[in-house]
């Protein structure tokens, strides 16, 4: 029998690339709408979620950065692109009765509400989802950084990640067979070893606010609500 939620309030962290489904850029419909079904069972069970998604389905700011485009405009134009992946998600949220709010950094009116902390925290306090779009606002910080400090600004209990494979390993799985895989690290671990869970901003930024990081797949069908639960396989970086 389910003991119920571990986590009262979560932020989740997805990548861009984890929209894409087996394309090689954009929007995959059918792995939006089932991550969508994902929050809506977490959703269900009372907790407060809100999320961090990234652009690396659409736009890399860095891999731009390192052609033609000056950093600064093409961070922005990675900004952006999250703007554009957090209103797929919300749209898809809703259809299923999920009401869900957008705020971006970049104030843009028109198509989503500006960040306000105050605002954002009533939202789910009001058991609405909230997607946080558009990274911190400023050039040279990732997404991951953006979630880190969303969810220590929300009072989050736990940032997970959501990711390609079930947790932390040493090396790159699909690449190194043999690598071994976390169950637990500390933060300083995390930095010593490089083990790039997330940019070392984030991490920084978790380990001075006590902020707990959970890693895990999230292609395994039911993985979401099992890691709420503190059920299931990830990796806990506290």
């Amino acid at each position: 029998m389910s003991e119920g939620p571990k986590y009262r309030r979560v932020l989740l962290k997805l990548s861009g690339e984890g929209l894409m489904g087996d394309k090689d850029f954009g929007l995959c419909t059918d792995t939006i709408n089932r991550i969508a079904d994902e929050i809506k069972v977490v959703h269900d069970m009372g907790v407060e979620i809100c999320l961090v998604i990234g652009a690396g389905n659409i736009f890399r700011g860095m891999s731009a950065a390192a052609s033609t485009i000056e950093r600064t405009s093409a961070d922005y134009m990675g900004m952006l692109a999250t703007v554009m992946n957090a209103l797929a998600m919300q749209s898809a949220l809703e259809a299923k009765g999920v009401i869900t709010r957008v705020q971006s950094a970049i104030p843009m009116d028109t198509v989503c509400e500006p960040f306000i902390r105050r605002r954002a925290v009533r939202h789910l306090e009001k058991k609405r989802v909230v997607i946080f779009a558009a990274g911190t606002g400023n050039p040279f910080f990732t997404t991951d950084t953006a979630a880190a400090l969303r969810a220590i600004e929300m009072g989050a209990d736990a940032l997970l990640k959501g990711t390609q494979v079930d947790g932390v390993y040493s090396a790159d799985p699909k690449k190194v067979p043999d690598a071994e895989r976390y169950d637990t690290l500390s933060y300083q671990q995390v930095l010593a070893q490089d083990l790039r869970v997330m940019d070392t901003s984030a991490i920084a930024l978790a380990r001075d606010n006590s902020l707990s990081i959970l890693v895990f797949s999230l292609r395994a069908p039911g993985a979401f609500s099992d890691v709420v639960q503190g059920k299931g396989t990830f990796t806990i970086v506290e």
